[in-house]
């Protein structure tokens, strides 16, 4: 991996596929070249084509998808009613995650000393491409529109291509120096994005048996975890059905806050909220309706609230719950 390689992408305009592919590309092999062109010549002699060429094969470091009877795809899969819906189609954002996702995700763990063996760095490639790459992928190929306005990744991709203004007056060598550039920002970006949800992948990893091994209060369905801002969400759900809220120590270290759990990742409804009196409530407010002194607030919307120690947050918690489980 330490040989220069030579990297070929298309020039002029680019999408967020192509600057993924190359960026997944540029962080395995640290020692390459850049070739953005149209000339089939240069495209053929480099050690990788993505996003253009005509062929897709990984073994040589072919990942384009634009050739005629193309019809590279994901698995397909069940879904919740058990009927069998088709993967979803590559671009060459996920023809080239496919191929080196994993060696992208181990050279991230070298870098951040993170020793990861193949089980995760496999659930690390999978969760990425279900929860980005795919989306990169459909907005590429049509499948869909993932994001209304400018408001997805695609798109604020996209922004960063030059303009007619900016391009007014240049000759074709500065105009595509300056495409070159925002093309290397727009891998900046994104790799820094992917970087960061590699990270937090890394700490759900790490944090499962933590949080498996944290006590539970009050008859089992409030969870302690002693450290904040511990990922605990996916292990609650697949593995703890009678826990209803979670207490942890806040980010500052000045309060215990207490948070309800969501039905599934993401959602906005919870397993039990918390009690509608305290919405929206403030310290001495709050204390009043709750008979817990140090309390200190809690959300409008009944998902979170908190108090100043762990004595207090507890009652809270036990306040909570419903009665015939409390």
């Amino acid at each position: 991996m330490t040989q220069n390689k030579i990297i070929a992408t298309h020039s002029g305009s680019f999408h967020a596929d192509d600057v993924f592919g190359v960026g997944i590309l540029m962080g395995v092999f640290p020692e390459h070249t850049l070739l953005r062109t149209r000339h089939n010549d240069k495209i053929e002699a480099a050690d990788f084509a993505v996003d253009v060429g005509g062929i897709w094969d990984a073994a040589k470091g072919r990942f384009d998808h634009h050739q005629r009877g193309f019809d590279g795809a994901r698995p397909a899969r069940q879904n919740a009613d058990g009927q069998t819906v088709p993967g979803v189609g590559y671009a060459s954002a996920g023809l080239v995650w496919s191929a080196y996702g994993a060696q992208y995700v181990q050279a991230w763990a070298q870098r951040h000393q993170q020793a990861l063996d193949q089980a995760a760095v496999a659930d690390i490639v999978s969760s990425i491409d279900h929860s980005l790459v795919q989306y990169l992928d459909i907005v590429d190929t049509g499948q869909g529109d993932v994001a209304a306005g400018i408001f997805g990744l695609s798109a604020l991709v996209a922004q960063l291509n030059t303009h007619w203004m900016e391009e007014q007056g240049l000759d074709q060598s500065t105009k595509a120096q300056l495409q070159e550039t925002r093309f290397r920002e727009a891998i900046a970006i994104v790799r820094k994005f992917l970087d960061h949800a590699i990270g937090k992948k890394v700490s759900q990893i790490r944090s499962a048996d933590i949080v498996r091994q944290s006590p539970r209060l009050l008859g089992g369905r409030v969870l302690h975890l002693n450290q904040g801002g511990m990922p605990w969400t996916r292990v609650v759900l697949d593995e703890m059905p009678e826990v209803l809220l979670v207490i942890y120590p806040d980010s500052d270290g000045n309060q215990y806050q207490l948070k309800t759990v969501p039905v599934e990742v993401g959602s906005f409804q919870s397993r039990l909220d918390l009690p509608a009196a305290w919405s929206g409530l403030r310290e001495h407010e709050l204390a009043a309706v709750t008979g817990v002194a140090d309390s200190v607030f809690c959300h409008l919307n009944l998902f979170i609230a908190g108090a100043r120690s762990l004595e207090g947050i507890t009652q809270m918690a036990a306040l909570a719950l419903p009665k015939a489980t409390a």
